[in-house]
């Protein structure tokens, strides 16, 4: 039942995420949590919509719940947007995670460090060490993150008994590549535009 509830949350807050990048739905953007919520909830066949998003990417990861959440309070104005240095910092702490973790599921290396996270107290404590870290660089949500991670895992939000499943998905994993890569590009555009116009 708690994963059911998950699936309606990120079906919420990922639709949010989405719809409010366009500029038209910045005049409706307060009314469309309570829209997708009530969307979320709509059966077909028997299922809410809710369920049929969670066959397609699973239960998220509660870090990847608590970055949506972020980015949605954010785009209502309660919160500061992320900082470029903060950015930085989030996209190489969950890529390195994600490099750790993904090579090893696609057969690409030799050790499984999945089987970390079903005895996870020294990751947990590295995670503890990574947490004050960002907490020391001023990085919130990176902390927000990685506590709220740990805190599901402690008390079995979700299904799986691994503790990587609770840190890192696949949607984390690929916005992770998708804003690193449009990082590079632009701190490779931007010294170039600047010589051009020196020209």
């Amino acid at each position: 039942m708690v994963s059911l509830w998950q699936a309606h949350l990120s079906f919420v807050l990922l639709g949010f995420v989405l719809l409010s990048t366009f500029r038209f739905s910045a005049p409706w953007r307060p009314w469309w949590l309570p829209i997708l919520a009530a969307v979320s909830f709509i059966p077909v066949n028997e299922l809410p919509l809710a369920a049929y998003m969670r066959s397609f990417t699973d239960d998220l990861a509660l870090s990847t719940v608590a970055l949506l959440a972020w980015v949605a309070l954010s785009r209502l104005g309660v919160v500061q947007p992320l900082g470029r240095q903060h950015q930085v910092q989030l996209l190489t702490l969950f890529g390195v995670l994600s490099l750790l973790l993904y090579p090893a599921t696609l057969g690409l290396t030799y050790y499984d460090p999945y089987r970390w996270g079903f005895n996870p107290r020294p990751m947990i404590v590295l995670v503890g060490a990574l947490a004050l870290l960002m907490l020391w660089l001023r990085n919130s949500l990176a902390v927000w993150m990685l506590a709220i991670g740990t805190l599901a895992f402690a008390l079995r939000l979700k299904v799986s008994e691994n503790y990587w499943d609770y840190l890192v998905d696949p949607l984390l994993t690929g916005y992770c590549l998708v804003a690193g890569f449009g990082l590079l590009i632009g701190a490779a555009w931007r010294p170039l535009l600047k010589w051009h116009r020196g020209q």
